[in-house]
């Protein structure tokens, strides 16, 4: 195979370090692994060759002992979620950028670059996992959750004979919260014909996962990790320092954190409530010195929950770790240190409840490190509580916190009769899931528009005639149908050939502070939102199927209506927001 001129290698990439060539270019390297698809996700390659120049033209003349100069780069695209099966989603073809020139004095620098932006190729592999209502966590990180995106065919069975076996290998979807990315170049050169012929490729690109999240121009950073830890970080590491391990955050804005004592903001939480979940990707699964000098080994990890009396006072502390069943081992021993998965555990109180575990003193090296929590968890006395990340190394069962606080407060108001408040879920804008409950002042109708055709009216002149039957009608077999020839003026005229509905319904928030509005107003803006619903169909999906849908509730989609809120009064101070959605069902009708 023909080869090229000089060399080629990655000038610019999402990933690099202050090694390379991008080192000299942009601020802090981009040295992070967690990036957003909707943010530009630029590749370069840099081909050098004998001093040529941007303005230079690749020349057949140049062709010898089978190199030439570079032509064309191939970028090819691959995306996977970790399983080991890369997906290619297609080969962008870029022939070299525009020429530079100095500003000074008009010379151009040495060798081509090829740019592309595979951003938007990339962000239609991703939508939303969702975690069913009372379920700990997603069934795997893989492939697991109730995944957005296309459905997917369902005809194919894994058994034999007609019926089959009805699990089937083949329509199961991955993952959509987040994909593995990565680029590899290949090389098409010029030859000594002037044909365009194929160089083999380059080396691929250094991985990153993309998820689905949106930074705003005027807030946020653009990126998801520094070097030092201490602005915050949604990646987490294997934590060599506190000031690292208090930074890490999970996957909401929801500014009930902390990373310290202190307590903010407490999210209110119904003690009835089902799902509340804390969503967050994990890198690394191991622990700087967590049992030892040396010693990275975790042997567990659980969401640590501590309760509290209303004055402040610590009432009962437990765990709850259903999303460990989904990392990746180092044998069956301890986590392994590469997990590079998006991981989600429900933290709700009545999920707390009925599951709640408790650490136990074990024999150094095995694993798991869980029995039942037996005693009250949140009891009638508890006020909030807070929840945290704890790893737990695997030989000295040392406890690590390695993450943020987040706080919520048990709201035991009762439910307006007959009026349920509605609970709210959407994909917020740093690629989690988030939830809200909104009790005040619920509407409910129906919009509805109809499609009218006119139709020939039915003739009122001439009846069937019946005089002949006497006043007791015996003889009914004359009559072959309960149509009157002439009589048919039931129909005819207008006529409503389908109906068009919708269930239209509204709700008010509490009255919020202007930090909680900046926060909820994500809802308005993400294109998937849920409510939870109690009906036949959701019992139904219990009833069936009590392990993959353990609750009468199930989530139903919805579309805001909103053409506008109010965020911020400064006259009123607090603000509420009137929520107006509809299903994004259609009301089923008939059509005539």
């Amino acid at each position: 195979m023909a080869g090229l001129n000089g060399s080629a290698s990655w000038q610019i990439q999402p990933l690099d370090f202050n090694s390379s060539n991008l080192a000299g270019s942009f601020w802090d390297y981009r040295f992070n692994y967690l990036k957003s698809v909707n943010d530009p996700l630029r590749y370069q390659i840099l081909w050098s060759s004998a001093g040529i120049t941007e303005g230079e033209e690749p020349s057949s003349n140049n062709f010898s002992s089978g190199n030439g100069d570079l032509v064309n780069v191939i970028f090819k695209v691959e995306t996977s979620v970790g399983d080991g099966y890369w997906e290619e989603l297609g080969s962008i073809k870029k022939s070299r950028d525009i020429a530079n020139k100095r500003y000074n004095n008009g010379s151009q620098p040495d060798g081509h670059r090829f740019t592309v932006d595979i951003s938007q190729l990339v962000s239609n592999e991703l939508s939303y996992s969702l975690c069913p209502i009372n379920k700990g966590t997603w069934q795997s990180n893989y492939y697991g959750g109730m995944n957005g995106g296309l459905t997917m065919q369902d005809n194919v069975l894994s058994g034999t004979g007609a019926m089959g076996t009805p699990i089937s290998s083949y329509n199961v979807s991955r993952n959509g919260t987040f994909r593995r990315l990565r680029v590899t170049p290949q090389y098409e050169i010029i030859n000594s014909d002037g044909d365009i012929v194929s160089a083999g490729s380059g080396i691929e690109s250094n991985n990153i996962t993309v998820i689905n999240s949106v930074n705003q121009f005027e807030k946020d950073s653009l990126y998801y990790n520094t070097i030092n830890g201490t602005t915050g970080s949604y990646l987490m590491t294997d934590e060599p320092s506190s000031s690292i391990r208090n930074s890490f955050k999970f996957l909401s804005r929801c500014n009930n954190t902390s990373t310290s004592s202190t307590i903010p903001f407490k999210k209110p939480i119904r003690v009835d409530e089902e799902a509340e979940f804390l969503q967050f990707f994990m890198f690394e699964g191991d622990s700087d010195n967590i049992g030892g000098t040396g010693n990275n080994s975790v042997g567990s990890i659980g969401l640590k929950i501590e309760t509290f009396l209303a004055n402040g006072s610590a009432e009962n502390t437990f765990y709850v770790r259903e999303f460990e069943d989904n990392a990746t081992l180092a044998g069956s021993t301890h986590w392994a240190a590469a997990q590079q998965l998006m991981f989600i555990q429900n933290i709700s109180p009545s999920f707390i409840n009925n599951t709640a575990a408790t650490k136990t003193t074990p024999t150094a090296g095995t694993f798991p490190y869980w029995n039942t929590y037996s005693s009250g968890k949140i009891t009638a006395s508890t006020s909030h509580y807070r929840v945290s990340v704890s790893k737990f190394a695997l030989n000295n069962f040392a406890e690590r916190r390695c993450s943020e606080y987040r706080h919520y407060n048990i709201d035991r108001e009762d439910e307006k009769i007959p009026y349920d408040f509605v609970r709210f879920h959407w994909l917020n804008s740093v690629g989690g899931i988030d939830s809200y409950t909104a009790k005040r002042d619920v509407v409910e109708g129906l919009t509805i528009s109809r499609d009218v055709i006119e139709r020939k009216s039915g003739d009122r002149t001439w009846y069937q005639d019946d005089e002949n039957q006497g006043s007791n009608i015996t003889n009914t077999s004359l009559y072959h149908s309960d149509t009157m020839r002439g009589g048919d003026i039931y129909k005819g005229g207008r006529e409503v050939s389908s109906i068009n509905a919708e269930r239209v319904k509204s709700v008010y928030t509490e009255p919020l502070n202007k930090s909680v509005s900046k926060w909820l107003e994500e809802m308005m803006l993400s294109p998937n939102v849920w409510i939870e619903m109690d009906t036949e169909a959701t019992q139904m999906g219990k009833k069936r199927n009590p392990y993959l849908r353990p609750s009468d509730k199930e989530y139903i989609p919805v579309i805001i209506t909103n053409s506008d809120i109010e965020t911020v009064n400064q006259e009123a101070g607090l603000v509420k927001f009137n929520i107006e959605y509809t299903l994004a069902h259609k009301v089923q009708t008939q059509r005539n």
